[in-house]
């Protein structure tokens, strides 16, 4: 079982020995990305599916969104009908409360362990700022070092802003731009230099070391908490 679809609660057969064979497949697969330490999108993964049985849990009319839709509409007017009388059957609703209280605390827990392995790969992680930095942090470069190696990843970043009436979110996108290294005669400020010479669009671009003290996978670890960690540091100095 390598995902869980967003449905997995009300399609197919709604039986708890069958539901909880699925969900206790999914999270062993989870587990074991977790033991070879890779985080995403797993974890995400994992919130998502929490947050959403929460809003089941609280809400019933969220049942009914959760069933399959019909493209043909006179179909789905059908499948409306069939849906409320299912949501309406005690028996039925007996047992989808019966899957949702075994498969919260069996999610939750997943969470906390991918929640220790994210703090241990954070702790282990420190961002510095190489060179002069602009007032403009909103795009830039990213270097990437880890367990003190001579090897170095440089990504380009793009910080994007979106608000509402509350709140100001931010996410960021990273390009793959090059392999480098440092050693006695290069260092970070001369990959900078040389990222300049070679991207004239930015003449001083805002660039930030990411040093890990331990390896760990790039992709589904180390990037996705080195963009939270750029994030924090681009609005704490903003």
């Amino acid at each position: 079982m390598k995902e869980l679809g967003k449905d997995w609660l009300t399609n197919g057969i709604v039986d708890f020995e069958y539901k909880k064979y699925i969900l206790l497949a999914y999270l062993k697969h989870i587990r074991r990305h977790f033991i070879l330490s890779e985080l995403y999108p797993f974890l995400a993964d994992l919130v998502f599916h929490f947050r959403n049985l929460q809003q089941i849990k609280e809400n019933k009319e969220l049942l009914f969104k959760n069933f399959p839709k019909s493209i043909s509409k006179v179909d789905f007017e059908k499948l409306k009908i069939s849906y409320e009388t299912m949501i309406q059957n005690d028996e039925m609703m007996d047992e989808l409360e019966s899957i949702i209280a075994f498969a919260i605390p069996q999610i939750d827990s997943t969470i906390s362990e991918g929640r220790e392995l994210y703090e241990f790969v954070e702790s282990n992680m420190e961002i510095t700022p190489v060179g002069l930095m602009p007032l403009y942090k909103n795009e830039g470069y990213l270097l990437l070092n880890q367990d003190a190696k001579r090897d170095v990843r440089v990504y380009r970043y793009r910080v994007s802003v979106f608000e509402n009436s509350e709140e100001k979110y931010r996410s960021m996108a990273t390009t793959f731009v090059s392999d480098d290294f440092v050693d006695f005669s290069r260092s970070y400020e001369t990959i900078k230099i040389d990222l300049v010479r070679t991207f004239s669009d930015m003449p001083n671009p805002a660039t930030y070391l990411v040093a890990c003290k331990m390896d760990f996978p790039e992709i589904e670890t180390v990037v996705p908490i080195a963009k939270r960690l750029l994030i924090e540091s681009i609005t704490l100095n903003s």
